[in-house]
């Protein structure tokens, strides 16, 4: 088996583990940045094998420039996606603040 063939790649953006919708940035930023062995990640994320933990750390290793930068645009869109969720949490859609008056409501006739 070619190291690959552990990955669906997607997108430039998008590398998943073959059978998981989970993504290499995953368990990247649980082993990077977080210090999470292998082992731990692999009981963090049931549908994942500890053989896929260390195929995303030596995919890693193999192409590692190419993954920090993968890594780094990941990071900038989810900063871009936590202040968007931020903002709409400000300022939500009428629709939002109706569906909100209509639960409290009803959680009021219990």
């Amino acid at each position: 088996m070619q190291l690959e063939d552990y990955f669906n790649f997607l997108a430039p953006d998008d590398i998943r583990l073959k059978g998981t919708r989970i993504g290499i940035e995953t368990i990247l930023f649980d082993h990077l940045f977080r210090n999470r062995t292998p082992e731990e990640i692999a009981k963090i994320y049931p549908s994942l094998t500890l053989e896929q933990v260390y195929a995303t750390l030596l995919y890693y290793l193999h192409y590692q420039e190419a993954v920090e930068v993968y890594m780094k645009d990941w990071a900038d869109w989810a900063d871009w996606a936590e202040q968007m969720r931020e903002e709409q949490g400000r300022n939500p859609p009428a629709i939002a603040e109706k569906l909100r008056r209509l639960r409290a409501e009803r959680a009021a006739m219990i």
